[in-house]
């Protein structure tokens, strides 16, 4: 037990010293940036483009960050503008889809998927999704409240005042984001070494049968979303190696994950924002169940035509 605890609380001091050597700085930059030309000039270039799925230009450049750094990078860069909640909760619908490309597709590929397939499906997922919020949703005009972050910047006069501002919201967002990284990763501490992830692989294996992948899926399944791609690579892959999943089930159960993974982490890290969080599970669970099930459907019409024309042949 208190073993468990230990590990659970290096786990989330190591998780928060790493994601918050991101988030302060990527925070204190952004917020100076807003007070030179530069991010003018980069917010006038994308702001046609943000416009057409409802956003101001500004919003760039979470998206940016969020994709080229990860998740923590773009809200970073959230809590650092004046965004409403319904601006806020089209970025956090686009960061859950698309967000660590680089290091989520390095993932895919090493697991013998194309990172050019993965990276696409990703971007194209978050914005539909942005432009389907954006027509259907007429709500969320208020300001978005960021918990206890102060996000006015009236009367900033000067670089000093300017700079101890960024440090202030900086560390406001790292000491949010580690009230929430600490449970999580003690609760996912207690999972491991109960063996519970074990049992709820058992349990998925209906569930991946309808996904079109076989059971031995499973347990690279529950890893990925409850981990994610990121923090459980290792173990996907080991799982890949040690299971004997197939190209194609893998295929299938990348393409589920990178639309729906680490659905705890990614989802809860949002409530500092402000926002609806359940809206952002649902609309993820089901595009991946939907996505998933129609290629799967898809590949397996293939695979059955291609076998019919074999034996026609051999016959």
């Amino acid at each position: 037990m208190r073993q468990t605890v230990f590990r659970g609380l290096q786990q989330g001091a190591q998780v928060s010293w790493t994601l918050g050597k991101i988030v302060f700085p990527v925070t204190i930059i952004v917020t100076i940036l807003q007070f030179t030309p530069v991010l003018d000039w980069f917010i006038r270039f994308v702001s046609p483009l943000m416009e057409f799925i409802g956003l101001p230009g500004e919003a760039a450049m979470p998206l940016v960050l969020g994709n080229t750094l990860n998740l923590y990078a773009g809200i970073g860069a959230i809590v650092s503008f004046d965004f409403t909640v319904k601006e806020v909760f089209i970025l956090a619908i686009m960061l859950s889809f698309s967000h660590n490309l680089f290091i989520e597709s390095a993932v895919a590929s090493r697991t013998g998927v194309s990172w050019w397939l993965i990276s696409g499906i990703r971007i194209a997922l978050a914005f539909i999704a942005a432009l389907v919020v954006h027509l259907v949703w007429d709500g969320g005009a208020s300001e978005a409240q960021y918990g206890f972050i102060a996000s006015s910047q009236a009367d900033l006069t000067g670089w000093g005042e300017i700079i101890w501002y960024g440090m202030k919201t900086a560390l406001l967002a790292v000491i949010q984001l580690s009230l929430v990284i600490f449970p999580l990763m003690l609760v996912m501490q207690f999972f491991r070494d109960l063996g519970w992830l074990q049992k709820i692989s058992n349990i998925f294996q209906p569930f991946t049968k309808l996904l079109g992948m076989r059971e031995n899926t499973s347990f690279t399944l529950v890893t990925g979303l409850t981990i994610g791609l990121a923090f459980g690579a290792g173990v996907m892959i080991q799982a890949v190696e040690e299971d004997g999943v197939s190209k194609k089930d893998m295929t299938l159960a990348l393409l589920f994950l990178v639309t729906c993974h680490a659905v705890v982490e990614d989802t809860v890290i949002f409530i500092p924002l402000g926002i609806p969080v359940w809206p952002l599970l649902v609309i993820r669970f089901i595009t991946a169940v939907l996505l998933t099930v129609a290629v799967a459907f898809v590949w397996n019409r293939a695979e059955k035509k291609k076998r019919r024309r074999a034996i026609v042949q051999e016959y």
